[in-house]
């Protein structure tokens, strides 16, 4: 499962550097807009309120909007906004999972807090 999700990380990864290149079309550009605007809604395809399940769409369709907007960058830009993603890659190889870790943990951690502070904290 997780050889299979690396090129969509790779290429979400990329994205996000071309979106900065000025050769990168504004229909990638869009498309890293919808995917940041798909991860900051609170209106998601599974709740978040769901535990672990909620955070999955997150955690698949977010990178999958960024994977299919790197499709629609020329390939020069591609090609380098790639080697500077495998540069950080190889340099901060826990970068990702310890994203997705914080993320769960601080979603977890909200969860909880709105839980108790409307359960009345008792």
């Amino acid at each position: 499962m997780i050889t299979r999700l690396k090129p969509i990380w790779r290429d979400a990864l990329a994205l996000l550097f071309a979106v900065w290149d000025a050769r990168t079309p504004m229909t990638a550009r869009l498309g890293a807009l919808l995917a940041l605007a798909y991860a900051l809604s609170p209106i998601d395809l599974i709740p978040d309120a769901i535990p672990v399940v909620g955070l999955g769409d997150d955690l698949l369709v977010v990178p999958a909007i960024l994977a299919l907007a790197a499709r629609s960058l020329p390939a020069p830009v591609l090609f380098s906004a790639r080697a500077r993603s495998a540069a950080l890659q190889r340099r901060l190889p826990w970068l990702l999972p310890a994203l997705g870790a914080s993320l769960i943990l601080g979603t977890g951690l909200l969860i909880w807090a709105l839980w108790r502070g409307l359960s009345g904290g008792g």
